[in-house]
């Protein structure tokens, strides 16, 4: 029986990821100053953007809940004093030692990487060639060294094979920023391309033109390569807008701060009535808002002036736009995160308790590689001080009733090193044997390693006579 052609129509949904989307995740990524820089600049070519003087509405009466909006959501007005009151003038806790604006630390790539790498499950052999990896890393994100120098670098015995080492590298190529770890400029765009939703248009000619095709793209351009890929010219041109969408150098948006640079706090977290709240810290958000007498004139213009104010009032609403979503995105993390470290703001180091990117992710519904770029590079002014946000992230140590996060352990190991004998230090295995006692049961090689950490010379470098 002849088969009659026939045409048939489908509904069906796409997530596209529109210049909309790409600016958002953007400007979640980046700190309270480098928002401000950026703000700015918009505000400098966009004649449909404003600077917003109008004051913030008043902070809501009682706890914030989930739907609060990010701009209503303000500290008290006399935080500072609220936080002096808490401290209790305790040095460090309060004030001028942390609350105020301070020096920025400047968080390096490295140490972006080494962060994410001890806060997953991975074994102790997996980490040391972590380690090594991430040494070989140059500051634009790419590895810059065989597999067989990175096994050597490890000093670990038996020494990793190159299968050791690729799994890692694997493991580590899902690190934010995403793209890191690449060999090359081909396989960096084709790890940001995996990390899209499939059905984004033009990702699948995307990755084939990354991995075949990609040193013929400057001399061919888009009419060639659709030749060369036997596709049609309009796939291939959205495959290439996609493509120049991507960073070709994801490390470098870290690096060290200029010399006096100082941190721009996020958010502040504060008590009330028993609850930690957070909120989006004053000035940390700019204020904008569209150009009254300008987006009333795109809405009427014609011709090339129309085409180019409406560019221009789209581009404006997308600022709007993604600065919300930053701020809202940035309280939803901050809120779950201060209801799992609440001990954390109430007795310090000692009691962080373990927590992870993942944790946090799946508790409120959003990807590990979103809640990474919302604590990135920023920081929290709280009773305690200015602390970077990833410093309420910390790995797990089984103890057999439970896990004690790894950073609570050093902070214990500093206090049993500052209450000990000067004239008769104790040794790691000591050390050892008495955070065994105290129901953490670790290894010498640890408290060693954890000792090197806190940067605290052995036992015979500690003797002090009296």
């Amino acid at each position: 029986m002849a088969m009659k052609p026939s045409l048939q129509a489908t509904l069906g949904q796409q997530l596209r990821l529109t210049p909309q989307l790409r600016q958002a995740i953007h400007l979640l990524q980046l700190s309270a100053a480098e928002l401000e820089q950026e703000v700015a600049a918009a505000v400098e070519s966009n004649p449909l953007l404003d600077w917003d003087d109008t004051p913030p509405p008043p902070a809501p009466d009682g706890p914030a809940g989930p739907a609060d909006d990010a701009a209503g959501r303000d500290p008290p007005a006399d935080w500072d004093a609220a936080a002096d009151a808490w401290s209790g003038g305790r040095p460090g806790d309060g004030d001028d030692d942390g609350t105020r604006e301070q020096p920025a630390p400047g968080e390096t790539l490295h140490d972006h990487l080494l962060w994410q790498l001890h806060l997953g499950p991975m074994s102790a052999r997996d980490r040391a060639i972590g380690a090594s990896l991430v040494d070989a890393i140059d500051d634009d994100g790419y590895l810059r060294a065989t597999p067989a120098d990175v096994a050597a670098a490890s000093a670990l015995d038996p020494v990793p094979d190159a299968a050791e080492v690729q799994a890692v590298l694997r493991r580590l190529q899902h690190f934010d920023p995403p793209g890191v770890g690449a060999r090359d400029l081909g396989e960096c765009l084709r790890l940001q391309l995996d990390g899209l939703p499939e059905d984004t248009p033009g990702r699948a000619l995307a990755i084939r033109i990354a991995a075949d095709a990609l040193a013929e793209l400057p001399k061919a351009g888009v009419d060639g390569l659709a030749r060369t890929l036997d596709q049609p010219r309009d796939e291939v041109a959205v495959a290439v807008d996609l493509l120049r969408s991507l960073d070709p150098r994801p490390g470098a948006r870290f690096g060290a701060l200029p010399a006096g640079t100082y941190v721009v706090p996020d958010v502040v977290v504060w008590r009330d009535r028993g609850t930690w709240r957070a909120a989006l810290a004053p000035g940390a958000q700019p204020r904008v808002a569209l150009h009254a007498g300008y987006a009333a004139l795109a809405a009427g213009a014609t011709g090339t002036d129309g085409g180019y104010l409406r560019e221009r009032l789209q581009e404006a609403r997308w600022l709007l736009k993604g600065l919300q979503a930053r701020g809202e995105t940035l309280l939803k993390v901050m809120d779950r995160v201060l209801r799992e470290q609440a001990g954390f703001l109430e007795f310090g180091e000692q009691a962080l308790r373990p927590l992870t990117l993942r944790e946090v992710a799946a508790a409120i519904g959003m990807h590990e590689s979103t809640v990474s770029r919302a604590v990135a590079r920023k920081h929290a002014r709280t009773p305690r001080g200015t602390i970077p946000l990833r410093a309420f992230f910390s790995s797990g140590i089984d103890t057999g009733t439970g896990e004690a996060s790894s950073t609570a352990i050093q902070a214990l190991l500093r206090r049993m090193v500052e209450a000990e004998d000067p004239r008769h230090p104790l040794s790691d295995a000591r050390l050892a044997d008495a955070l065994k006692a105290a129901g953490i049961p670790v290894a010498r090689r640890t408290v060693a390693k954890y000792r090197e950490i806190l940067g605290i010379p052995g036992s015979p470098d500690r003797v002090r006579m009296a």
